[in-house]
């Protein structure tokens, strides 16, 4: 219940960015409740599978619609790009299976154990296959959680949570910088933290923005695009990307080391 809790107040930062992506998809609205059973609408979850983000993405599927992972960055942590990538996903596996049942235990089990269990169990419906011993306890509890879940969510008081303190919307303005910028500099020029910068940018997973590329686009709080803009391109390049040592660790090689800088 606690968890539930905190899973609830985190929502309210992505509910509404979640429901207008699913909507220009053409997806039911509901689908807004499943990465609360998938990571409690956390951008940092990592499960023992090595899915990653919001909607937990393994890195083949992340892949296959479009979300880029590497040592700088990894877009399965971005709410916005990974529900993209999910609302594509859902689709594809609606149309694939014909029911949101079994797209959903597809998305869960993935696509090829979910069309083993209907050939095996020689049915086409979600409520059959769960009583197989072809779907996992996991899958088999799925759907009904996911049910379960969205019902709570969308009428909290009723279940006895009346005191959510739901996180403020999603809110900021993206400006593209051309060259790298360390994270510091960037919270500089928007009067605010690395953690604010961090938090509106969960896909970095470094102190910068990924060195090689000539153009990022890099999200600050909104309404101060202007002074952002000002502040960064009239500061020298050395300010915007001061060079920080590389300290040598047991078992590194200079070509490993070469190859991690792009160099």
């Amino acid at each position: 219940r606690k968890n539930f809790e905190k899973w609830l107040e985190r929502s309210g930062r992505y509910l509404e960015t979640i429901k207008t992506i699913l909507r220009k998809n053409g997806l039911p609205e509901d689908l807004v409740y499943l990465p609360l059973i998938e990571s409690g609408y956390s951008t940092a979850a990592r499960s023992r599978a090595h899915a990653v983000g919001p909607w937990q993405f393994i890195e083949s599927t992340a892949k296959r619609y479009g979300l880029r992972i590497d040592y700088w960055r990894d877009e399965r942590r971005d709410p916005i790009k990974s529900t993209i990538a999910a609302a594509r996903h859902l689709g594809d596996l609606h149309d694939k299976f014909g029911s949101w049942a079994l797209a959903l235990a597809a998305y869960n089990a993935g696509e090829g154990k979910i069309r083993r269990a209907l050939r095996k169990s020689r049915s086409d419906n979600y409520w059959r296959i769960i009583r197989t011993r072809y779907v996992k306890r996991e899958t088999k509890n799925y759907v009904s959680k996911f049910i379960a879940a969205g019902i709570i969510a969308s009428d909290p008081e009723k279940y006895g949570f009346t005191d959510i303190d739901y996180h403020s919307p999603l809110r900021f303005e993206e400006m593209e910088i051309t060259g790298p910028a360390s994270l510091s500099f960037i919270a500089g020029c928007s009067g605010t933290s690395v953690k604010e910068i961090r938090k509106l940018n969960p896909e970095l997973k470094r102190w910068c923005t990924p060195p090689h590329l000539k153009t990022y686009r890099v999200r600050i709080p909104e309404g101060i695009g202007e002074s952002f803009k000002e502040c960064f391109y009239n500061a020298p390049p050395n300010k915007r990307m001061p060079k920080v040592p590389y300290i040598v660790k047991k078992g590194d090689t200079l070509y490993e080391i070469a190859k991690k800088f792009r160099i």
